[in-house]
């Protein structure tokens, strides 16, 4: 996807890029390239594969929900996908930034502080450990290809306010659901919609799932890593 692709294809999300935030997005891709010289954040680096991949992908998250003027937590954000990029191309929304390797986060700060993005924070922590003490302040919780859904939901759910959203961006979701129903009941939580559809120029999967949170999470969750992995609640 070259960048007149790319421009033409957010269009058709809905999404107009001023000169400033293209700019942006440029500068972001050329640290990305020269910090990913020097440790590993992305095996996608070239150009037309970061702005298929990465930058229109994350904006594929507006397909299924409305994230102007809300304020977005993204688990696992790496190299900030989707978190970053939705920050840069709207800046009336309030992001925070999960992450809990710390050269990552030292990225994420690099980039924030070369653009002035004073929309976005770069937290370095573990995501379960992060839940435990910011519980349903977000309006919206995202995480894109990180863990399987079930794993994502007992991290994320926590920290989403009542009738508040979470969203899973998912290539596919094959052999992740079985027994997610026990999930839905005890995070208290529904499944408002579900997306599929293909990438532009590439044509490869994607899924986005909204899930709506009905009440306040029980204190127990998340639990930690090692029993998150174990066992299902």
């Amino acid at each position: 996807m070259n960048k007149e692709e790319f421009i033409k294809e957010t269009e058709k999300l809905g999404i107009k890029l001023n000169n400033d935030i293209l700019s942006k997005l440029e500068k972001y891709y050329q640290i990305l390239k020269e910090e990913n010289s020097k440790y590993n954040l992305t095996r996608i680096i070239e150009e037309p594969e970061v702005y298929l991949k990465h930058f229109y992908d994350s904006l594929t998250i507006t397909k299924i929900i409305k994230i102007d003027s809300k304020s977005i937590c993204d688990l696992g954000s790496g190299a900030g996908f989707p978190g970053l990029v939705l920050a840069i191309c709207f800046p009336n929304t309030n992001v925070t930034l999960i992450e809990s390797n710390g050269k990552k986060c030292n990225f994420l700060n690099m980039v924030r502080n070369i653009l002035k993005i004073n929309n976005v924070i770069v937290i370095n922590a573990r995501i379960e450990e992060y839940a435990k003490n910011n519980r349903e302040i977000f309006d919206i919780v995202t995480a894109r290809a990180v863990a399987p859904i079930k794993h994502l939901l007992e991290y994320g759910i926590p920290l989403v306010k009542i009738e508040g959203n979470f969203i899973a961006m998912k290539a596919n979701t094959e052999n992740e659901e079985s027994n997610i129903d026990n999930y839905y009941k005890k995070l208290y939580i529904i499944e408002e919609e579900r997306i599929e559809f293909n990438l532009p120029i590439e044509n490869s999967l994607r899924t986005l799932i909204k899930y709506k949170k009905k009440e306040t999470t029980n204190k127990i969750y998340p639990r930690k890593y090692s029993e998150i992995k174990k066992k299902d609640i």
